[in-house]
């Protein structure tokens, strides 16, 4: 079966949208995605892109594109939400460790479930904890486990992995070393998957 690599980092507003609709899009389009946290901060400091910061008029713009998408998607966001994260790099590490133990992706959906349709920030409680309970997880474990070393360690491996891959935002596709960035490019990455598989 045909998979594409869905890098994404929870605190990334765009993300919400593939976060809610892709196991849909998966199994409609017959297409695996393997999900890839990274920490987005980190490579956006590291290219001197911090793409809303100061800009009203783009922040107004983004939060009303977001809306007319989501509508479209048949999700229904509160919006504004929080942004941006203060807990970005925590929230990320939860889901280095998510995936790893096979929760991930239920985690980062109800993370941004709660973000977007209950104010509650990603990466800090209430948020992080009742996720994680929604989920069956317990948020002590969690949270000593994604802190510990080797996590750390694996997110910062994963975003210089998406560094070097020439991530430069969330969400993007990668079809092996072809990218493609956005939400909207998401339908773009199927289609090119299919005619390289």
């Amino acid at each position: 079966m045909t998979n594409i690599d869905f890098w994404y980092s929870i605190g990334s507003t765009y993300s919400c949208l593939t976060v809610m609709r892709l196991p849909r899009v998966a199994q409609d389009a017959g297409i695996t995605f393997t999900w890839r946290p990274f920490n987005v901060r980190h490579v956006m400091t590291a290219q001197n892109n911090i793409p809303f910061k100061d800009k009203p008029a783009k922040t107004a713009y983004m939060w009303r594109d977001i809306a007319r998408r989501a509508a479209k998607y048949g999700l229904s966001p509160v919006l504004p939400a929080p942004y941006p994260l203060a807990g970005l790099v925590s929230a990320n590490e939860v889901a280095v460790l998510g995936m790893r133990e096979g929760w991930g992706i239920d985690y980062t959906r109800a993370t941004y479930r709660r973000w977007f349709e209950l104010g509650e920030p990603a990466g800090e409680d209430p948020n992080l904890s009742e996720s994680l309970r929604e989920i069956g997880q317990d948020p002590e474990r969690v949270m000593e486990r994604a802190g510990s070393e080797e996590i750390v360690h694996a997110l910062a491996s994963a975003t210089a992995d998406a560094m070097t891959l020439g991530i430069f935002g969330s969400p993007t596709f990668a079809v092996g070393h072809e990218l493609f960035w956005g939400d909207d490019r998401l339908e773009d990455a199927i289609a090119w998957a299919r005619r390289k598989g």
